[in-house]
């Protein structure tokens, strides 16, 4: 049976948040931050789970861990930038096959698209959850119009991302440049990455306007059950 962790980077500092730390906003009463680690809990695909956090919220999410009975999870540290974050976890990780990368601020995984991303992962060694564009989008140089995209050959890039291990472990060693996601990691090195359906509910709350829209869904799941 293959074996698959789960690595969750959850040590930003929630710069747009107006001075919330969206973490710990509760939804439906439970922490933003424990629906995603739950997804991943109770999995039967995950083996286990290690969470990077921020040094001054580690005894917070420490709490939330016991309280809440998280037995696949551990913490780490996280770094600076969200690769070094990656990079401390994938340092406590044990030996695993496959390894999923979620946002901690994307509260709605589902077992549909942890399923997903491992089949579709299969086929070139990494697989990227992403959806089409709803707007049009234009390339600018100093607030002009230098031409439109063509939106069909377009997506928004979301987490799960999964990797065969020896791939992130790969794309992480010795890479100097600032990227946002991991993804972009492996294609430095030359992957083909695997594109696999996201969700629109799956959305990575980053401002106090997602977090509206977050606890609109969260009810919503709330009602389906």
């Amino acid at each position: 049976m293959e074996r698959v962790g789960a690595i969750v980077p959850a040590a930003g500092q929630s710069v747009r948040m107006a001075g919330i730390d969206k973490l710990f906003v509760p939804l439906c009463d439970r922490p933003l931050l424990a629906w995603c680690v739950e997804a991943l809990e109770s999995s039967v695909l995950v083996g286990e789970v290690v969470i990077s956090v921020a040094a001054q919220t580690a005894n917070l999410v420490e709490r939330m861990a016991q309280e809440r009975g998280w037995r696949k999870t551990r913490l780490v540290e996280g770094g600076v930038r969200r690769q070094d974050s990656v990079m401390n976890a994938l340092k406590l990780l044990n030996d695993v096959d496959w390894i999923i990368v979620h946002d901690g601020d994307r509260p709605f995984l589902t077992d549909a698209l942890i399923e997903r991303g491992l089949c579709s992962a299969r086929e070139t060694g990494v697989a990227v959850a992403a959806v089409p564009l709803k707007d049009t989008v234009k390339m600018v140089k100093d607030n002009m119009v230098v031409r439109t995209l063509d939106r069909d050959d377009l997506r928004a890039v979301q987490t799960p991302q999964i990797f065969r291990t020896e791939i992130l472990r790969e794309a992480h060693v010795g890479f100097g440049n600032t990227v946002t996601d991991d993804a972009t990691l492996a294609e430095g090195l030359g992957c083909r990455v695997r594109l696999y359906d996201g969700s629109h509910e799956n959305l990575k709350v980053t401002t106090p306007d997602d977090l509206v829209l977050a606890r609109a869904i969260a009810n919503r799941w709330m009602e389906r059950r």
